[in-house]
Order: structure tokens, then C-alpha cells, then sequence
């Protein structure tokens, strides 16, 4: 069923939800889904509405038009958007190919609605497997004594497809400042979430080391500062003294598909609202 989803964050005060209900009313619109949220600590609310489309008088345009008074009256940062414009998307991988695949499978058998424009990486192993979707391969490698023209070439190609979201699956470089700006909130990542205990090189074999009892992942949005943007989804896996480093990279594997597959979900149902470094999620 084809909807409309209202998304909306402003100033708590009395009258939102009554307000944005009788507006809709007003014009016989079905609301489908509502999700309300007042945060008590910063003051603002927050609100997501899936309305029917078929139930309006007028297209996406239109809703915006009949809404904008009750925006500026109640100082809203809000946004409207039609279930039916899929959003397109583009990958970034490296080497490890498991978030990578399962993204691919998910996309393939109509889990994740949205169109992967393309994959972007910095080395050529995943080729045969991304073009095996039939989805166009970009091998931009990176050399480390000079990023810029790397990146120049990947912002190139994410403005040519006009994709809406980068999604980096065990994409294993750092993005530039100057990028991470131009796409804020529209960069989802994904990494374990020993961090900041395990950095560098085998932080499951360290995390062994030390007895951890819990592997999670974290999928977030990227900023400038390396690994701290707004988290959209995280989740954990419980182990053992039985499992040993190559169980917990297989237990830590699967962790980060499940929640890198529900993070960019949430995205793309407008369903993540961020506010300073932390997000809202209607799941």
C-alpha cells in the first residue's frame, strides 16, 4: 500500500499531535502507522505518520503545501516523503565480502526496498559477485600517500547516480571530511562494537584474549570523527570460554549483517530521526 510518511522534529509543547491529527483530518487523510516520542532531557519532540496516499486529495506536493502552516507555526523540522520513490543507494566494500552479500541477497529477493545504484571499491575482489546481480562494479583504488584523487572519483560517481545513501559494508577507509559533510545523515557504517577496548588489527582475537562474554556490532551514521556518529541500531551475541577467535569472527559476522541490514532499513523507511549526536528510531 502506497503511503506518505510525515516525519517531524520540533520544540515539545501542548497541541502537536492534535494538530498534525486535524490537519490530516481535514483533508480525509488515513493515518496507517504514528509514533510519538517527547524527550524530556533536550525538550523536543519527535513524530513519524505513515498516511495512506490513496485517501488524500492531492499528491506529495500537495501535503506539503496544506502542512507548511502548522511547520512554521510550531517551528518544525520535518519532511515528506512517498513510499512509492525508491530511494536509490550506493555500496562501498573493500575485501570482506559477508555484509557486502548479504545486503545484495536482501536487495535481490525484495527485503530491502531501494535501488543499489552501484558497489564502490577500493579493490577488484567482489567484482564477479556484484556484477553476478547485475549491478555495475566501480574498482577505485586508494593510494595511501594520496586519498584525494580517490575520493574525488567515488564523490563523482555517488553525484552521478544522485543516490540518497552510501552504505559502507566492511568498506575499510577512511572517508574525508568534506564528504562525510556533503552526505551527513545519508552515510550508514557498520563496525564491532568493541571499540574503543579493541582498536587496529584482530579485535576478535584480542576481545578472546581478554574472556570477553559479549560480541555486538554497531551500525551508525558517519561524521567527521572517526567511529561517533549518531547510532541507528545495535545489537549482541553471547559467548562463551567454549568459543575460541574463529567462533567469535563467525558469531561477529553475523552480527553485523543482521544489524547493518536493519539500520539501512530504518533509513530507508524514514524511520531514524537525529537529533545532535543521537537518533530516534520508530522501528
Amino acid at each position: 500500500m502506497r503511503t506518505f510518511r510525515l516525519v517531524i522534529a520540533c520544540p515539545d509543547r501542548v497541541g502537536i499531535v492534535a494538530k498534525v491529527s486535524n490537519v490530516l483530518a481535514t483533508y480525509n487523510g488515513w493515518i496507517t502507522e504514528a509514533n510519538h516520542h517527547s524527550d524530556n532531557l533536550s525538550g523536543w519532540f519527535f513524530m513519524r505518520h505513515e498516511i495512506r496516499a490513496d485517501s488524500l486529495p492531492f499528491d506529495l506536493e500537495g501535503l506539503r503545501t496544506a502542512f507548511a502552516p502548522i511547520a512554521r507555526e510550531f517551528q518544525m523540522d520535518w519532511r515528506v516523503s512517498d513510499s512509492a520513490v525508491r530511494k536509490k543507494v550506493v555500496l562501498m566494500a573493500s575485501r570482506e565480502s559477508h555484509c557486502l552479500a548479504d545486503l545484495l541477497h536482501r536487495w535481490h529477493s525484495g527485503e530491502l526496498d531501494c535501488d543499489i545504484s552501484s558497489v564502490i571499491s577500493n579493490h577488484d575482489d567482489l567484482r564477479s559477485m556484484v556484477e553476478w546481480h547485475g549491478i555495475p562494479f566501480h574498482h577505485v583504488p586508494v593510494d595511501p600517500k594520496d586519498k584525494e584523487p580517490a575520493f574525488a572519483e567515488v564523490t563523482r560517481l555517488v553525484e552521478e547516480q544522485e543516490a540518497e545513501c552510501i552504505v559502507l559494508a566492511r568498506y575499510m577507509q577512511i572517508l574525508p571530511p568534506a564528504l562525510c559533510e556533503r552526505y551527513a545523515h545519508r552515510i550508514i557504517n557498520i563496525h564491532h562494537s568493541f571499540l574503543p577496548s579493541f582498536v587496529g588489527a584482530r579485535p576478535y582475537h584480542q576481545a578472546a584474549q581478554r574472556g570477553v562474554k559479549l560480541i555486538g556490532a554497531t551500525c551508525h551514521y558517519v561524521t567527521e570523527e572517526l567511529d561517533a556518529g549518531p547510532i541507528i541500531e545495535q545489537d549482541v551475541v553471547r559467548i562463551t570460554h567454549r568459543n575460541n577467535a574463529e567462533d567469535m569472527v563467525r558469531l561477529g559476522k553475523d552480527v553485523e549483517k543482521m544489524v547493518l541490514s536493519r539500520g539501512l532499513r530504518y533509513h530507508l523507511e524514514d524511520r531514524v530521526l537525529v537529533h545532535d549526536n543521537k537518533t530516534v528510531v520508530f522501528s
